[in-house]
């Protein structure tokens, strides 16, 4: 996106790296990693992304003054490259966020959590594509069977749980990087006391572990998935 107006040569290197990992392109790549490496959709960056779309709309404006302008080609095309990352960036992760709601359309609608992760748009997609699936199948196939074995989301009216509904698997393992320090991790499921089964992320550095683990940490951003 567009340079900061403030000179970097002026700014301490640590102040001047938190800077630049704050902007909001990196905001967004930041976003877009954490989403296509997690098994779950995570919170839709309602702001960030009103924000990129109103600078990508920015961003075209002036390539398109700067051409009809006649200003230096290589300055138009390095315009153009920020422009044509910024929207690659956007793409994929609006992209991805759709996939995990084609594939656990059902799973989402009826899991408050997650239904409320979506943002509008991705709702109104959501309840389309459920509606229209449950239509197709039940002309297709459901309508031709017995009454006990109708149901779309299950494989008889006697099954307990949504048997027929794909799940994300959390139990996935991610690679990870923690942004400070962080203690108390409980790697598996059992006492939170059981000293054996905690675990301590250094800041910076690259780790493999269950996700299931550290979801809470994703979600409040105290780590990154890679």
């Amino acid at each position: 996106m567009a340079s900061n107006p403030m000179d970097s040569s002026t700014l301490p290197t640590d102040d001047y790296e938190t800077l630049i990992s704050t902007t909001d392109v990196e905001l967004l790549k930041r976003a877009w990693r954490n989403e296509k490496a997690a098994p779950e959709i995570l919170q839709f960056e309602t702001d960030l992304i009103q924000r990129i779309r109103e600078q990508i709309l920015l961003m075209d404006e002036t390539v398109e003054e700067f051409t009809s302008s006649g200003i230096d080609p290589l300055t138009v095309s390095l315009y153009q490259m920020d422009l044509d990352r910024s929207q690659f960036l956007l793409r994929s992760y609006l992209r991805i966020r759709i996939q995990k709601i084609e594939k656990y359309m059902f799973h989402i609608e009826s899991t408050d959590e997650l239904w409320n992760r979506l943002s509008r748009e991705e709702k109104n997609f959501a309840r389309r594509c459920t509606d229209d699936l449950k239509r197709h199948l039940d002309e297709t196939v459901l309508s031709k069977l017995p009454d006990n074995y109708q149901s779309v989301q299950k494989q008889s009216v006697i099954s307990e749980d949504d048997d027929m509904v794909p799940k994300p698997q959390l139990d996935t393992f991610v690679v990870c990087r923690s942004k400070e320090y962080l203690t108390g991790i409980q790697l598996e499921d059992g006492p939170v006391d059981d000293r054996s089964k905690l675990f301590e992320m250094e800041p910076g550095v690259l780790y493999f572990i269950c996700y299931k683990s550290i979801k809470a940490l994703v979600e409040s951003g105290k780590i990154d998935l890679v």
